[in-house]
């Protein structure tokens, strides 16, 4: 049975949902998919869950990084270079690092960011970006978001562009971050390019090319790549090992365990078997013990 993660570099111009569907083709499978949407024009680290695997994506770690450079003196109705231009303005002769550096400083922490227009936000049912499409201006609600680290790589003060590394929460928009910087250094700002290079806990190392599922290849006899399994996404939450045959055929009929060890209720707990594979999660329950929430293998 294949279960585990694939973590993909996507290259640009291809959605998320085209990656999954070539992982479901190469691989043979329909239960496939992917962990934080990448906007196609966006590369880097892509997870894909396959098999039971699909189920452990709300369990993943949230945080998310980012290498991206910001085009200054350009506002788009994207907030990228995929967008309607806006607005052109020259910088401010006296426009340096060190002012980038202070104005940075609003954008660290928690911070209330308002969504782009084109975004997959939810507005009254439907998708930010199909209104806007049909030439709608929406006023979309802020959101707290966390930008976890944002450090400046470089300035280019001839071409306007910026470098930036940033470490956030989930839901957070760079192209946000962008508009937002160049608004606060009053020259107006876009995304120029942007590269994800971890996400869910996984990184840029464990990555593989778009080229690995190629379909012609593979059909020639190329392997598959091989999947990262499921443990080596969960390395965040705490785990309990089942103790024997029996407490494990407990665990696969749904039946509650006793917890080696305190933990807060509501607790994510990972489960393996006595031989160290993966089992399901359970939930901590006041008193000790732990309630199976997802039970991989359930009898009956």
């Amino acid at each position: 049975m294949s279960c585990g993660f694939l973590v993909l570099d996507k290259p640009a111009g291809l959605s998320s949902h085209s990656c999954v569907s070539r992982v479901r083709s190469a691989y043979g499978l329909k239960r496939v998919g992917h962990g934080g949407t990448l906007d196609p024009a966006v590369t880097g680290v892509l997870p894909i869950a396959l098999g039971p695997a699909t189920r452990l994506l709300p369990y993943l770690s949230g945080s998310k990084t980012y290498q991206g450079v910001v085009q200054l003196g350009l506002r788009t109705s994207s907030d990228d270079l995929e967008g309607e231009v806006l607005a052109r303005q020259s910088q401010p002769a006296d426009l340096d690092r060190n002012a980038i550096e202070q104005a940075l400083d609003a954008f660290r922490g928690p911070i209330k960011q308002i969504p782009p227009q084109v975004s997959a936000v939810h507005v009254n049912g439907q998708r930010a970006y199909q209104r806007v499409r049909r030439g709608e201006t929406l006023e979309l609600a802020p959101r707290r978001v966390v930008i976890e680290r944002l450090e400046l790589l470089g300035w280019d003060p001839a071409s306007g562009q910026l470098e930036l590394q940033v470490q956030c929460s989930a839901g957070t928009y760079i192209r946000a971050l962008a508009r937002d910087l160049g608004a606060a250094l009053g020259v107006g700002g876009t995304l120029a390019s942007l590269r994800r290079t971890a996400a869910l806990g996984f990184t840029l190392a464990q990555a593989v090319p778009w080229q690995a599922l190629d379909l012609d290849a593979l059909a020639g006899g190329a392997p598959l790549p091989e999947l990262l399994p499921p443990l080596a996404a969960l390395t965040h939450l705490p785990l309990q090992a089942l103790n024997d045959a029996a407490e494990q055929g407990d665990w696969r009929c749904g039946r509650r365990l006793q917890a080696t060890q305190e933990w807060p209720p509501g607790q994510a707990v990972v489960i393996t078997t006595p031989e160290g594979r993966w089992a399901g999660i359970a939930s901590a329950r006041e008193g000790g013990s732990l309630q199976p929430k997802l039970v991989l293998d359930a009898a009956g």
